[in-house]
């Protein structure tokens, strides 16, 4: 186990394994050296990278077992190249996940958070009424980027609200009756409310650019509940700050926990620190999973939810 996990997956994991708890190592490199050459299993949640170094030190490794859906941290092309399984924890937390996303929505299109700050200050009881929100959610429409799991369910939750719902895919879904645009600044320019559920990685580092923002316009909000490294930050606080944009909702960021000053400072930004699915049964879902996974793989031969 690279860093410390939930207490119920290390309980798990140290009721049916010898578990190696790296994190708790003065030298983790000699502890690997010493013991790398027995170890069968890696579990990770993802804050420290699972990539050549590491595997070059774990030559009999066969699992990676990875806590949460996203699992960016991992290199997949070479853990493929040694025959290594990874494995994920898709469907438990996509509910949670949908519910966060629309609570983020909802709370930066009619600046509930602001309100509410307003009313701590005693600002309500001395200087009247909060102003008029100058956005509502009837009536929008709503840019999904990264219609899986977690997109659907936000879009079935969406659509009650009033909203009209379209997407943005690597390729077009079959099995769904929303509107679809081949590229993200196409669907930014089509849409007034621009959800972000893409996962980290090369291949979407920073698609949600200066351009992308034009194309959604000065009424555009933009919230993400995928990958920070997704949203260009430096791009996304010069919209904020100039008007390109009318608001963003974010529980993700570049260089989380350190979250950008400037990006702070923005009054029409509502920001979450990374809590999309962190409620405490969710959590236990997840955890439970990459036992499972573990357990699976070493009494049978496969895995439960080995990523594609």
């Amino acid at each position: 186990m690279l860093t410390r996990m939930l207490p119920s997956v290390v309980e798990a994991c140290e009721a049916r394994f010898d578990l190696v708890k790296l994190w708790e190592a003065d030298d983790p490199d000699a502890l690997l050296q010493a013991r790398g050459g027995e170890v069968l299993g890696v579990a990770t949640n993802g804050q420290l990278p699972v990539d050549d170094a590491l595997l070059d030190k774990l030559p009999k490794l066969q699992i990676v077992a990875h806590f949460g859906v996203g699992y960016d941290s991992v290199d997949t092309d070479a853990t493929r190249a040694r025959g290594v399984v990874v494995t994920n924890t898709p469907d438990v937390l996509d509910a949670e996940v949908a519910d966060t996303a629309m609570g983020l929505l909802l709370m930066t299109v009619r600046e509930l958070g602001a309100a509410e700050r307003y009313l701590r200050a005693g600002r309500w009881a001395t200087e009247g009424a909060y102003r008029l929100t100058p956005h509502t959610i009837a009536g929008r429409t709503l840019g999904i980027a990264g219609l899986g799991r977690i997109g659907l369910e936000i879009a079935k939750r969406a659509e009650p609200f009033g909203l009209q719902i379209e997407y943005h895919n690597r390729r077009r879904r079959d099995d769904v009756p929303f509107p679809y645009h081949p590229s993200l600044v196409e669907l930014a320019a089509a849409v007034d409310t621009l959800m972000i559920v893409l996962p980290g990685g090369a291949s979407t580092h920073h698609v949600v650019d200066a351009d992308v923002l034009a194309a959604l316009g000065p009424d555009g909000i933009l919230i993400n509940i995928g990958r920070g490294s997704v949203v260009d930050t430096d791009a996304l606080i010069a919209a904020l700050e100039n008007g390109t944009i009318a608001g963003a909702g974010l529980d993700v960021y570049e260089t989380e926990p350190r979250v950008p000053q400037a990006l702070i400072d923005i009054e029409n930004a509502v920001l979450l620190p990374h809590v999309g699915s962190a409620s405490v049964a969710t959590r236990r879902a997840m955890g439970q999973l990459v036992t499972d996974n573990l357990i699976s793989w070493f009494e049978s031969g496969s895995a439960v939810t080995p990523v594609p």
